[in-house]
């Protein structure tokens, strides 16, 4: 069965700047909706309305077409990789792991590196195996849609590979959000790709589509 999520009419003001207008932003299992944009255009906010932690001033989430205001007391439906680190860093990784109902076996065969620390406490990790450990939990988590914001960050070139590969392994009993500041990540990921741009959302078919809004070249520059 396909499940859906869809952002609709979100509009977001602080004081009198206007971060977001009407965005509309549609999710689906078996999809990777990949969303980019430039720094402070709204891209984390936006995921935090859908997540139901920051109120907007227009704001409609619907799963299959139902309302939910806090999707974040419901992680059956929805999953959330912050920028910042989440899990409390006094847990050991066993605790981790059976919260999140996963095996810690399968999380050492994809990172052999953590091999027999089950039993250590997340505090115990360096910055980068805390995020990949995040990453991963996010990823796999028994929701119906993960968000994933900058989940690339702070990562080793050789774990972005395998982190790419978990997602594609997982998508098809899962929907994922993912922005990133390696935008070719993205590209390379999405299904289907949101450019966020002054306030608005644009369905991108194609990178001529993100240089055509100018996202490409600026990055570039």
């Amino acid at each position: 069965m396909t499940h859906k999520l869809e952002a609709d009419g979100i509009e977001l003001s602080f004081g009198t700047r206007k971060i977001l207008k009407s965005v509309y932003l549609n999710c689906e299992t078996n999809v990777v909706t990949g969303l980019l944009g430039r720094n402070g255009e709204g891209k984390s906010c936006l995921m935090n309305i859908i997540y139901g932690s920051l109120k907007a001033d227009i704001r409609s989430v619907r799963f299959n077409g139902t309302s939910v205001l806090q999707a974040f007391k419901r992680p059956d439906l929805l999953t959330y990789l912050p920028q910042f680190n989440f899990v409390p860093a006094i847990l050991t990784l066993k605790r981790v792991f059976n919260d999140f109902e996963l095996a810690f076996a399968d999380f050492e065969a994809a990172f052999p590196e953590f091999a027999g620390r089950e039993r250590a406490k997340v505090g115990q990790l360096s910055g980068g195996q805390r995020r990949l450990l995040e990453v991963y939990l996010i990823i796999q988590s028994k929701s119906q849609f993960s968000m994933l914001d900058e989940p690339f960050s702070n990562i080793m070139p050789l774990h972005i590979e395998k982190i790419k590969e978990l997602i594609q392994a997982t998508k098809p009993r899962k929907g994922f959000l993912i922005t990133d500041h390696y935008y070719q990540h993205i590209m390379e990921l999405g299904d289907r790709l949101y450019l966020l741009r002054e306030g608005q959302t644009h369905l991108c078919q194609s990178r001529a589509d993100l240089e055509w809004f100018g996202y490409v070249s600026q990055l570039v520059q």
